[in-house]
């Protein structure tokens, strides 16, 4: 994670801020500004922990607080010791024991052994989102949670892979997919807050949104590709920053419209191509419509590219989808509080009553996509070539990056969607 002290900035400060203010070292604003606040929020902790107390978070810092990051800690089994009085000792359930080590024997604990006892969250909701903690998140969850499947759809222009989860077994497949566009990256949280949240009903046998996850695991395999645009996030969020020939590219690119805020309206892949206009669902009206807007060359937004399918983060959605058999697909975007269900004259089978459901637990309204975004979307080519019923959802309101204080509202509204996506 590297070496950070006080005058660094960043996303990964703000980790180290919301780590340290969940554990009550530190009770300042979660700024990604490692100002004086928060040095003196660090020196408790390394005291705490019998660790140097210099304020600089390195090595040793960070392998001390990762536990609290990952939510799950290593624990070797000492003379006396049950899985009770562990799960105790952590503050936890001790289904979480049995489910992250299912070769152990409760009745036979070995000294000297070591176990994974999962504790808390692992997916933070008051921080900049990036690819690196997407990928922290990620190997928690497969750590505290085997029952989870894994994989990746492509990589990005810059070699980033592309991941995916798989909750469930049932036949019935579903695909929802997060930031597709960089700048709203809180889709990502949502998305994989809900696996969070899921798994813990899971292991729990306990229900989410009026449903039993285990009978909802059951009966659907639900993947999640929750950042479909790594590269672009990582502009946004400035886990690159100025300075980095990334983000500089980026900024060269940007520099091309000054109307557009960078990096915040930043919404293509890291060649200034929106991922979102290059499936082949009249490809060629998105492109006519785009350059009468002048997005004639690689720009933050609004550029279809010079053909459908040439980014590789689209063409390896478009392949994952082809691979598979959705039966309906969700696509996570801000924002607007709006639901798009329709592409053209498609009208899948149950699409409407879907989306009336979709509406009725969510608040959100049902909405004719505006004419200048109506073609060559990843859901208008859904629609198109499989007639399923496909699904944008505009979460949020305001402008994008929306701020995370926002996401306890967004998470609120759209978990009942994430639900009903599995079963409708």
């Amino acid at each position: 994670m590297g070496i950070f002290k006080e005058g660094d900035i960043g996303p990964n400060i703000e980790l180290i801020q919301s780590t340290l203010k969940k554990l009550g070292f530190y009770n300042g604003k979660i700024d990604g500004i490692f100002g004086q606040k928060t040095k003196e929020a660090v020196i408790k902790f390394q005291s705490e922990f019998n660790l140097k107390p210099d304020g600089i978070v390195g090595l040793n810092t960070w392998n001390a607080l990762f536990p609290y990051i990952n939510g799950y800690s290593y624990y070797v089994i000492k003379p006396g010791d049950t899985l009770y009085s562990i799960a105790r000792k952590f503050n936890t359930n001790i289904n979480f024991l049995f489910v992250a080590n299912p070769m152990i024997d409760a009745n036979n604990l070995k000294i000297g052994n070591v176990i994974i006892v999962p504790f808390g969250n692992v997916v933070p909701t008051d921080i900049s989102y990036t690819y690196k903690i997407l990928d922290i998140n990620i190997l928690a969850l497969r750590t505290i949670y085997p029952f989870l499947k894994f994989g990746n759809i492509g990589d990005s222009v810059l070699g980033k892979q592309i991941p995916y989860i798989r909750i469930g077994r049932g036949q019935k497949q579903v695909l929802y997919t997060a930031s597709i566009h960089a700048n709203e990256w809180i889709t990502s949280v949502l998305l994989m807050k809900f696996i969070d949240n899921f798994c813990k009903a899971y292991v729990l046998d306990r229900y989410i949104f009026g449903y039993r996850a285990r009978e909802l695991f059951d009966e659907c395999s639900l993947y999640i590709v929750p950042m479909v645009n790594p590269d672009g996030i990582d502009v946004v969020t400035k886990y690159v920053g100025p300075g980095n020939e990334i983000y500089e590219s980026a900024r060269k690119i940007s520099n091309r419209y000054p109307s557009i805020p960078f990096p915040s309206g930043w919404k293509a892949n890291i060649k200034g191509v929106d991922l979102n206009l290059q499936f082949p669902a009249r490809w060629e009206q998105a492109r006519e419509i785009k350059y009468s807007e002048g997005f004639t060359t690689p720009a933050p937004r609004d550029y279809v590219g010079l053909a459908p399918l040439t980014q590789p983060e689209s063409i390896a959605l478009y392949n994952f989808t082809n691979i598979n058999n959705f039966r309906l697909t969700i696509s996570y975007h801000t924002q607007g509080k709006e639901i798009y269900w329709r592409f053209l004259d498609y009208l899948p089978e149950n699409s409407l009553e879907i989306a009336r459901e979709f509406s009725r637990v969510s608040g959100y309204n049902l909405s004719d996509t505006p004419y200048r975004s109506s073609f060559a979307g990843y859901r208008d080519w859904f629609i198109q070539d499989f007639n399923r019923p496909g699904f944008t959802i505009e979460a949020g309101e305001g402008v994008s990056p929306l701020p995370i204080s926002q996401f306890d509202t967004i998470y609120a509204d759209n978990e009942g969607i994430l639900v009903l996506g599995m079963i409708l």
